[in-house]
């Protein structure tokens, strides 16, 4: 008689498979069946497959480690294969009397599949109202009363569970998620250019340009001020915060001025009568800039070249060194290159992993590498590309053809290699003019389809699973 594999030599055995033969290995025996339902068996499959989430952002609920194995992988499939019906429900979501400058979601982008699933977003809109919805219901949940004047922007907190938005005016407010209750205000003097919301370990803060090219750095949730700065006086200022919360990225469009990068500590820690530390690139005529967002703090600038007749793409990393009381910023560029004469000029970039940028022109998709390697070109849309969501999943483009355009990563190469899917569909050209944002989590998406008339409408995809 052969001689049998005791239980923790079966185990060390099993931790070597992939799901599939794991599966199969558990119609053997009773026993082997025992060994691969395993937790740390399936947790460690988990972690691998699912390796940019830490482990204490999988959300469990009241399933086993297999169970969430097995409904997350039935949800990629679907969003992988996006059938009508089949894979999601799609719902339009009117309530808004004009139109939706801006969306972004209020519910934490956690996969769970225990029952408790919820996506939910939150609107602002040129009817003075800031909105909360249920993705999955397709319902409103809560309307803030209306506002003096339009507002314009907004950014979320998922983790407090907090809203701010901002009105034409510069008038800045935190609403409460739960129930829509207005808890701070702080008024800009000018019109706001840009919110950015820094999500910080030592502290959540919110960072507010101005038109007249100044900058606010905001305690959140009650708006107390840090300090101001001006960037780029009398220019519109844009602001970037790195995936590390170190770094804010300043700029100002097609200007002479060169772009500036400040130690976030210094914002949020000023010194009485001491500038915030920051630094200057050595390049001008800034249009675009992205962080990669798997590296702590690598940036990529697009910008003219010394003549000007020229785009270049350059990319630096960052760093701060310790100087006496001090600290000195150090930028190394590690990468440029000159796009293709033939390219239109991008009005859409993002990075993606640490080496892929993705750029959109008029209304093709195009990925490069940050050395200027071509890995492709998509002209999926029949008119101009409006916006772009990037995660480390798939892509997603909204377009005036009012069509989204779902991507899906593949990393098994070098470089990650993008598969075109599947279009997903919004109303009628009779009544709609086109998707102008578009925002998803791990279980939906959502478009804002612009309306005649001026108003604009939610449309939601929702992918269901069967639960574990």
């Amino acid at each position: 008689m052969e001689p049998q594999l005791g239980l923790h030599e079966l185990l060390h055995v099993f931790s070597f498979l992939e799901a599939r033969d794991l599966l199969s290995a558990a119609q053997v025996d009773k026993v082997w069946n025992e060994v691969a339902r395993t937790k740390e068996l399936w947790r460690q499959l988990c972690l691998r497959r699912w390796s940019f989430y830490k482990d204490s952002q999988i959300t469990l609920g009241i399933q086993t480690w297999k169970q969430y194995y097995l409904c997350r992988s039935e949800l990629e499939f679907r969003m992988e294969s996006g059938r009508p019906e089949k894979d999601f429900v799609c719902k339009a979501i009117a309530g808004h009397k004009g139109e939706i400058d801006e969306l972004a979601y209020i519910s934490t982008n956690e996969c769970r599949f225990d029952g408790q699933e919820k996506s939910v977003v939150c609107t602002v809109s040129s009817d003075g109202t800031v909105r909360a919805w249920d993705l999955h219901e397709g319902t409103e949940i809560w309307s803030s009363p209306l506002q003096p004047a339009a507002l314009v922007n907004l950014v979320t907190y998922p983790w407090l569970q907090l809203v701010v938005t901002v009105d034409e005016q510069g008038l800045i407010k935190v609403w409460e998620a739960e129930k829509g209750w207005e808890s701070a205000s702080f008024c800009l003097p000018t019109h706001s250019s840009a919110l950015e919301a820094c999500d910080h370990p030592e502290g959540p803060v919110l960072l507010a340009a101005c038109a007249d090219g100044a900058f606010y750095t905001l305690t959140v949730p009650r708006l107390q001020l840090l300090s101001r700065v001006s960037a780029f006086p009398n220019h519109p200022t844009s602001l970037l915060c790195s995936p590390d919360r170190q770094w804010v990225f300043a700029s100002t469009q097609n200007s002479d001025l060169g772009p500036k990068v400040f130690h976030a500590h210094s914002l949020r820690c000023p010194s009485e009568g001491v500038p915030p530390v920051s630094t200057t690139l050595p390049i001008w005529l800034t249009s675009r800039a992205c962080w990669a967002p798997n590296e702590a703090a690598r940036l990529v600038v697009m910008h003219r070249n010394d003549n000007g007749m020229q785009l270049v793409v350059t990319t630096y990393e960052l760093r701060a060194k310790k100087s006496g009381n001090g600290v000195d910023i150090l930028v190394q560029q590690i990468a440029s290159f000159i796009l293709p004469d033939t390219m239109m000029s991008p009005h859409l970039m993002k990075g993606h992993s640490s080496q892929v940028i993705l750029l959109v022109s008029g209304s093709e998709l195009v990925l490069f590498t940050i050395h200027g390697l071509q890995l492709a070109a998509f002209q999926d849309h029949q008119k101009p590309i409006t916006s772009m969501w990037v995660d480390q999943s798939r892509v997603i483009t909204s377009s005036f053809d009012l069509s989204l355009r779902v991507y899906m990563w593949n990393k098994d190469n070098k470089f990650p290699v993008l598969k075109s899917c599947y279009h997903l569909l919004g109303g009628s050209h009779r009544w709609a003019s086109g998707f102008t944002h578009v925002e998803s989590d791990s279980m939906s998406i959502v478009g804002v389809e612009a309306r005649s008339g001026g108003t604009s409408i939610l449309r939601s995809y929702f992918f269901q699973v069967q639960q574990g």
